[in-house]
């Protein structure tokens, strides 16, 4: 260059170190004009336009630089930054690649490759970039940092914390490491600790929104809600554009009940920030529990849309549809859930798995993997100890359904008739029930002692349990919506137990058993669960003898059954009906005339889609009738204008079976080979009617036909049900409380015996 240009290039130089990006840009342009071929004003028009956000014109000057001088690592480097600015992630890893070839002893280089491998969701190689920087410099707190924010997002907590304990021991108040330290504390639950890091980086930077925001997190899952809200409202004074922190608000809304507010908060969230998927995700369940469903089911696709791997959302979306019975792409979607489970994937929650699939493996794998993600051992209360032989066994029964409950109304009975010589029966509501609920005053004046503690959080919960002395804790609510597993995840007695509440398997080996029978769980069976089985003899499920039946008496025209037309009928939940047994039902139907089909309603689109489905299989759409919500006894009451009860599969009627057998309606199952699909066979047994259990699918509608067009058939299996029904074992709740406590015993027997939990048989 003649001295002119270059006096010229250091005006520039001077302008962009400046600040002073647009100067810059004009005598470079000019000195490009007189001085085309040269890499320097090249380059430096290439770092200009960058700093400006024009990526894209940047990318024009990187190109001509590096075809003057291709082997300029700096050139590769910043080449490599502003493709990955504009998302081009894979050219900006060949970028720097390029560079470390040239100059291996770059720390930035190593340090960049390590962000655009983890921008591409490659954590493994990211890792071994950050540990190559920090070789390099052993001082780099940055490379510590995101190396530890890598191991983070690879579930790695306690790697994790290592090296953000380097990074801060280089610089103490290095407060993007603290924020980092503190998320992992809490991911852990070492929620205190947590609590003091936020502190520290608000004393370092009090308007630092995103540390107020954290720190909302760790009350919330203290369940220290209001804490929660104050430090959320802190964060958004802060910075009004917080999708985060509004999304915050809208979670912990949603916990205290505040329905509508929670909804407004998660809109505002995504009007912040429209790509939110874990917003639109959040959003969709709760709308889902509000029984929104087709709003629910917009949520959730969005959030898919947004964010295809998106965890729950794929088994949550195709819960929501099938709670309105729209089968729309049911198979296929179906069949990717269940491969990308099997692929270990965070498809789906358990719960709603159990209605698609009777999978043992795939069941099995798709609990371990949601309680690992979710509910992983928590050693934060330390070393269970040792309890000294009491006189009496405590045994606490953990339960968010203790209301008006299908688990309530088969458990309200056993709390009372445990034997006091030897039990003492304590009860834990996670969640709070309304205070008029009669279920919730019944079941709270079983128990000796009555815990409401669904202000507390988990790990009070389980350190209270210690200091209880509990010796086995029951968990009655498994993979259920509220379950108390979080708070089994503490080890809240030397033994836990897997009862009920949950069909299937928790897949974590801090539940020590599950209780069964032989139907439910045979032999054969036992490897889907991680649990140690419990085999009762009879059935596995409790009753409660005193479900009242009212006396009320209807009429067919006011439950919208024709006069004189055969009722099959099924009042499981809508969820429960796949299409392949619609179909059975239909063929049902087409082959006995003047029958109708009787169906629980749970929302307004259920009879919609379904009429829709009769008629698309030659139904005539009137013969399906839509049963709405009455209370127990009146639905007990109105059963017995339905002739023959048809069950569902892979997931039987439960609860709704017991229900139908005590108001005298007999019960057609098809049994299958999950504890789902088995439940109704084992109560079937137990009450001495398994002639009405098929195990094919032509037995089951064969079996069903004939019932319908044999009235003296169909009137010897009622008769037998109604002679059975208080001299079988299904309805023997005391027999029941003994066999189930003889399990309790030899369960505390083998514990005070220092041996591990085996499968314990009783006959």
């Amino acid at each position: 260059m003649t001295p002119q240009l270059q006096f010229m290039f250091s005006q520039a130089v001077q302008a962009f170190q400046a600040g002073h990006f647009a100067q810059a840009e004009q005598i470079l342009n000019s000195l490009m004009r007189s001085t085309p071929g040269h890499f320097d004003i090249t380059h430096l028009l290439a770092i200009v336009c960058a700093s400006q956000d024009q990526h894209e014109k940047a990318l024009t000057f990187y190109q001509k630089a590096l075809q003057i001088n291709p082997r300029h690592a700096q050139a590769l480097s910043n080449q490599s930054a502003s493709f990955n600015a504009l998302g081009r992630n894979l050219e900006a890893l060949e970028a720097i690649k390029k560079a470390l070839a040239i100059d291996s002893q770059a720390l930035q280089y190593w340090y960049n490759g390590g962000n655009i491998l983890c921008d591409l969701g490659q954590s493994e190689q990211a890792l071994a970039y950050y540990e190559k920087a920090i070789a390099l410099d052993p001082q780099s707190y940055q490379a510590y940092n995101n190396y530890g924010k890598t191991l983070f997002d690879l579930e790695r907590y306690e790697q994790a914390l290592v090296a953000y304990d380097q990074a801060l021991t280089i610089d103490p108040q290095f407060i993007d490491c603290l924020i980092n330290k503190g998320a992992t504390l809490n991911k852990l639950k070492h929620y205190e600790s947590a609590l003091a890091i936020y502190d520290q980086v608000l004393t370092l930077k009090p308007d630092y929104a995103e540390a107020w925001s954290n720190k909302g997190d760790t009350f919330f899952d203290l369940k220290r809600f209001d804490e929660a809200l104050l430090q959320y409202d802190q964060a958004i004074m802060l910075k009004p554009d917080y999708a985060e922190a509004w999304f915050n608000r809208a979670n912990t809304l949603n916990s205290l009940k505040n329905f509508d507010q929670a909804l407004i908060e998660y809109d505002r969230a995504i009007e912040i920030k429209p790509e939110y998927a874990q917003a639109w995700s959040n959003r969709g369940n709760l709308l889902q529990d509000l029984k929104r469903y087709q709003e629910a089911i917009f949520s959730y696709e969005q959030a898919l849309i947004l964010q295809p791997d998106i965890n729950w959302v794929a088994g949550a979306l195709l819960h929501a549809k099938m709670k309105i019975c729209d089968w729309s792409g049911v198979d296929e979607n179906s069949e990717k859930l269940f491969s990308d489970i099997s692929q270990a994937k965070k498809a789906a929650e358990p719960f709603s798995l159990s209605s698609l699939s009777d999978d043992g493996n795939l069941l099995k794998l798709c609990s371990e993997i949601f309680t690992s993600e979710k509910f992983p051992f928590n050693a934060a209360l330390g070393k269970l100890p040792s309890y000294e032989k009491k006189k009496k066994i405590r045994i606490a029964y953990f339960s968010a359904d203790f209301r008006t409950h299908p688990v309530a109304s088969l458990t309200a009975e056993l709390f009372s008739l445990h034997d006091r010589n030897y039990f003492e029966v304590i009860g834990f509501s996670v969640l709070r029930a309304p205070e008029d609920d009669a279920m919730y005053q019944r079941i709270k004046n079983s128990f000796d002692q009555f815990i409401d503690a669904d202000l507390m959080s988990p790990q009070e919960i389980a350190c209270l349990a210690r200091e209880m002395e509990i010796d086995i804790a029951i968990d009655l609510g498994g993979h259920t919506a509220s379950g108390p597993i979080a708070v089994m995840s503490y080890r809240a007695a030397p033994i836990q137990v897997n009862y009920l509440g949950y069909p299937g398997t928790m897949g974590i080996d801090y539940m020590d058993y599950i209780i069964a029978d032989n139907t439910v769980i045979p032999l054969e069976s036992r490897r889907y669960y991680t649990e140690k089985v419990v085999t009762l003899p009879n059935s596995y499920q409790v009753n409660d003898r005193n479900r009242v039946i009212s006396d009320r008496q209807f009429t067919r025209e006011e439950l919208g059954l024709p006069k004189n037309s055969f009722v099959f009928c099924c009042f499981n939940n809508n969820f429960k009906i796949l299409p392949a047994t619609f179909d059975s039902w239909m063929r049902i139907l087409n082959t006995v005339n003047d029958s109708v089909l009787w169906l629980f309603q749970d929302n307004p689109a259920v009879a919609k889609n379904l009429r829709k489905e009769a008629e698309k299989r030659g139904i005539d759409s009137n013969r399906l009738v839509f049963a709405e919500r009455l209370s127990m006894p009146e639905h007990l009451a109105r059963q017995r204008y339905a002739d023959l009860f048809i069950d569902t599969l892979p997931y039987n009627a439960h609860t709704t079976t017991s229900d139908a057998l005590w108001a005298g309606l007999p019960v057609l199952t098809l049994i299958g080979k999950s504890f789902a699909g088995r439940v109704a066979a084992s109560l079937l047994s137990a009450i001495g009617l398994p002639e009405l259990i098929a195990t094919t699918l032509e037995e089951y509608e064969n079996l069903a036909i004939e019932l319908a067009i044999n009235p003296r058939k169909l009137n010897e299996i009622k008769q037998k049900l109604a002679n059975n029904r208080l001299t079988t074992p299904l309805f023997d709740t005391p027999l029941f409380t003994r066999n189930l406590e003889a399990a309790y015993l030899k369960m505390c027997e083998l514990n005070q015996a220092g041996l591990e939990a085996e499968h314990i048989v009783l006959s």
